[in-house]
């Protein structure tokens, strides 16, 4: 209250956080469920119910899944729906931010911010929730550039390339992809981890 109010993103940079993140809400909700049919991860080419898993899944409750209810082609349908719209969005919004400057000015990390000492400074300010207000706001610190340096072009890129390889209509164009990283089963791993990278992202984001 008597604040004063800073517009700090283009509205290109709000429509598409949101529009990003209603996509992956869903994604995950029906990712889980999809989780719920094999709740297993391997390494390598294959992976089946005698094999050994690096990680056994939890199974995860109907209130955190789409559907509530057991339906994996139903899941799956909501899984490659709401893929397209991220893979979509994100093209636009890079589209868009190169244009607009928003990636150059934004989050582009100088030699200073990566400093130990800025870099200390920078985790003690958030483990304190100490931020900046006003026209000071209007800058990324160091540790929202990482943050958002890993996940637009490191996690979501890597869950979409990993996601185009796990499904069969993509085969053709994806040989190639799933033979440098090892294996079908060898993505879905990645798949999953870069999907809990997201997820825990969503949790701190929503935090601070």
């Amino acid at each position: 209250h008597g604040g004063e109010l800073v517009k700090r993103h283009h509205v290109s940079t709000r429509l598409w956080h949101w529009i990003n993140a209603v996509a992956i809400i869903v994604l995950l909700m029906s990712g889980l469920m999809i989780s719920n049919a094999h709740p297993m991860l391997y390494w390598g080419e294959y992976g089946a119910n005698f094999d050994q898993p690096w990680l056994r899944v939890p199974r995860f409750p109907g209130w955190m899944t789409i559907p509530s209810s057991y339906n994996l082609a139903l899941a799956r349908h909501w899984h490659l729906f709401f893929s397209w719209v991220l893979a979509f969005g994100l093209l636009a919004y890079l589209i868009v931010s190169l244009l607009n400057r928003h990636v150059q000015r934004d989050l582009t990390l100088r030699a200073t911010e990566l400093a130990p000492s800025h870099l200390w400074e920078d985790i003690k300010h958030h483990a304190q929730l100490k931020f900046p207000t006003g026209a000071a706001a209007l800058k990324y610190n160091t540790l929202q550039k990482i943050a958002y340096i890993s996940v637009i072009f490191v996690l979501i890129p890597t869950m979409i390339l990993t996601g185009m390889m796990l499904s069969p209509g993509l085969a053709s164009l994806t040989g190639w992809a799933i033979d440098l990283f090892g294996g079908r089963a060898t993505a879905r791993s990645v798949h999953f981890i870069a999907a809990g990278g997201i997820a825990l992202f969503i949790v701190v984001h929503l935090t601070l």
